[in-house]
């Protein structure tokens, strides 16, 4: 008798567990998506969080000083390494992204103080959500810069 009280007592700490992590599992998971995914899978995705990158196009990026409101446009980036490397590297996939004007774009918006590094084909990857006017609202927001990839292709900022 004792030992099946220890028994059933034990298996139901481990569902108690088991439960735990799963819907802990389930209720922090993030997407992560491209840009064009994002843009054609809309509707199925709203208020999910996702994690995405993008180039930056210089030209969207807006600040505002009083709300620390930060938009601007990201343009679609492969998530494919293999690919990107075969492109001629980052900075020429970031480079390629924001001049060809029928990649897909997504407008984002970022509540907190201005990176730096927040700049023209700059790449941005984004954790956040987006909802139903279009917008991808980022709660978390890393840069990489794209000079930090200029010797790899020396000529890229020679292009216009």
């Amino acid at each position: 008798m004792k030992n099946s009280k220890f028994l059933i007592g034990g298996l139901l700490i481990v569902a108690a567990v088991v439960y735990l992590i799963v819907s802990s599992t389930t209720a922090s998971a993030e997407y992560f998506m491209t840009i064009e995914e994002v843009v054609t899978q809309q509707d199925e995705i709203l208020g999910k969080s996702l994690r995405i990158s993008g180039a930056v196009l210089g030209d969207s990026i807006s600040y505002d000083e009083e709300t620390l409101t930060i938009s601007f446009t990201v343009a679609h980036v492969t998530g494919d390494n293999d690919e990107i490397e075969s492109s001629g590297g980052l900075a020429k996939v970031l480079h390629d992204a924001v001049r060809e004007e029928d990649t897909p774009r997504l407008n984002i918006l970022y509540m907190g103080p201005m990176p730096d590094l927040l700049q023209h084909e700059a790449q941005a990857i984004m954790t956040g959500h987006i909802e139903a006017d279009g917008i991808f609202y980022a709660d978390e927001l890393l840069l990489k810069c794209p000079t930090k990839y200029e010797e790899a292709v020396p000529d890229q900022s020679e292009t216009e």
